[in-house]
């Protein structure tokens, strides 16, 4: 072990110490200290969900990256393990950037990262260089592999560029064999997928573009995965710089989906349908993993680029993930659902059926709170908009507000206590009859996830609110009928 490694794991057990668990959110992975963005490495290993993530333990903003490392029964209850990745060799000493991992026949732990090294440009200014990085272990300790980079520029397809190749995805398929998906900057139209081969998990070859952007979707793609589900091959991944296509995507970086199929003699992803795959705030570079029953679940970095570094440099830890979710293919949509394992966590059920609210608010007895689990099933009605609000109190709240007319679902988290200009809006087409809309919000101390018409859209955001603005109520600009189920959300 490194003493840079070394390092780290001795600073965050004893930096985590100064955190309260009642300062973290109650059921999200969130970093163990310092900073976390994307999901790496999520599988079952060894009875465990093991979840790595880009990390650096010494300061709440972006810095060096590392591999933080956290294990799970439930995927809802997290264990912090030591860090296993530090930028310590001369191929990744700018960082080791984002990847995944696979369990090897002989029981051992694969992980495979973009290691980043800076080099000097004919002009002498400094870049970075990504080539492709394994590391082996046992689930808690690993080693890097001696032969390293195992990928590099000469790896590339013409006019593919060495200053962007980064985040494999790998897969073991039923043969015994290795897929691995990466992404790279095309010489023209934007970000593409590769497609990579391998007999044993660390000799590698070059397959195919698998899919290009073309100037479609942002510029520069990241963090990508693909699985079969449903009859249907799904290609995750996450855009860089977007510009909105109507309400499909808003500007900045956001994650999306294709569904369609790959033509294994090509090597081709042959797309029918592409959307966001989050339509709020807050979600970006998802992992999936197939769990030992078979669901396919999906776990994201819940937060934004544009927003994430507008906090103190005295915050504890900044970063946490998102619900994890199960995947469902219909109708060239990717449905995603809570994991059915937070039913576990509902308490202290309340119910009240045919509210009316009319041209006001009102708030309804028992239903308050910021762990909770809020099922509204919304009628028919005369109403120009109707709205829940939360995280509440006098000065604060966060909302969801529908406009039928407009068909049209936003989340606004402009009075949630924020002091910066940051974004605090987003909208969704949805689809109801005649104003009938079903919703459910999972709160969580520090963010909120709704779920549109069980899983048809989701949007996400985090909020900062104090935890003592508990408050949840509804309104109406017109006369709005409503049934709404709440639960607590507790161990």
């Amino acid at each position: 072990m490194s003493q840079t490694l070394r390092d780290a794991r001795t600073y965050e057990e004893q930096r985590e110490r100064f955190i309260s668990p009642l300062n973290r959110p109650a059921f999200h992975l969130s970093a163990r200290v310092g900073w976390m963005n994307d999901p790496n490495g999520f599988c079952y290993y060894q009875g465990k969900y093991h979840m790595f993530y880009q990390y650096y333990p010494y300061d709440s903003h972006w810095g060096p990256m590392h591999w933080g490392h956290a294990v799970s029964r439930d995927l809802l209850h997290w264990a912090y393990l030591p860090a296993v990745l530090a930028p310590d060799v001369s191929y990744d000493h700018a960082g080791c950037f984002s990847g995944s991992a696979v369990e090897l026949p002989d029981g051992q732990h694969l992980l495979m990262y973009t290691g980043v090294s800076r080099e000097m440009a004919d002009n002498g200014a400094l870049r970075d260089v990504q080539t492709q990085a394994l590391a082996v272990g046992d689930g808690v300790n690993y080693r890097k592999y001696q032969h390293n980079p195992v990928l590099t520029s000469d790896d590339l397809p013409p006019g593919g560029s060495r200053v962007h190749f980064r985040d494999p995805k790998m897969w073991r398929e039923a043969d015994g064999s290795y897929r691995m998906v990466a992404v790279n900057l095309a010489e023209k139209g934007g970000g593409q997928v590769l497609l990579y081969r391998s007999e044993d998990g660390y000799h590698w070859a070059f397959v195919s573009v698998l899919a290009e952007n073309r100037d479609r979707i942002g510029v520069m793609w990241e963090c990508p995965d693909l699985f079969s589900l449903d009859g249907k091959d799904v290609l995750l991944a996450s855009a860089q710089d977007m510009l909105p296509k109507g309400f499909e995507y808003h500007n900045g970086n956001g994650a999306f989906y294709l569904i369609g199929r790959v033509d294994h003699a090509s090597g081709r992803f042959l797309e029918e349908s592409d959307h966001a795959a989050d339509y709020g705030i807050d979600f970006y570079a998802p992992q999936t993993v197939l769990t030992p029953d078979g669901r396919r679940v999906m776990i994201g970095w819940m937060q934004n680029w544009d927003t994430c570094n507008l906090h103190t440099p005295s915050t504890a830890w900044f970063g946490q993930m998102s619900l994890p979710r199960e995947l469902h293919v219909k109708n060239g949509i990717l449905y995603q659902t809570p994991l059915r394992e937070l039913d576990a966590l509902r308490r202290e059920r309340v119910e009240h059926r045919d509210v009316t609210v009319e041209n006001g608010e009102m708030t309804l007895p028992g239903v308050s709170g910021r762990t909770v689990d809020l099922e509204i099933a919304l009628e028919a009605g005369d109403y120009a908009r109707f709205a829940v609000w939360f995280a509440k109190n006098r000065d604060y709240h966060t909302g969801v507000s529908f406009r039928p007319h407009e068909s049209v679902l936003k989340i606004d988290r402009k009075f949630s206590g924020s002091r910066r200009a940051i974004i605090h809006q987003r909208r969704a087409k949805v689809r109801h009859e005649h104003g009938r809309l079903k919703l459910r919000l999972i709160l969580d101390r520090y963010s909120v996830e709704v779920f549109i018409n069980d899983g048809e859209k989701v949007m996400s955001a985090t909020l900062y609110t104090e935890l003592n603005a508990d408050e949840i109520a509804f309104f109406a600009d017109g006369k709005a009928t409503f049934s709404v189920t709440k639960y607590t959300l507790a161990d």
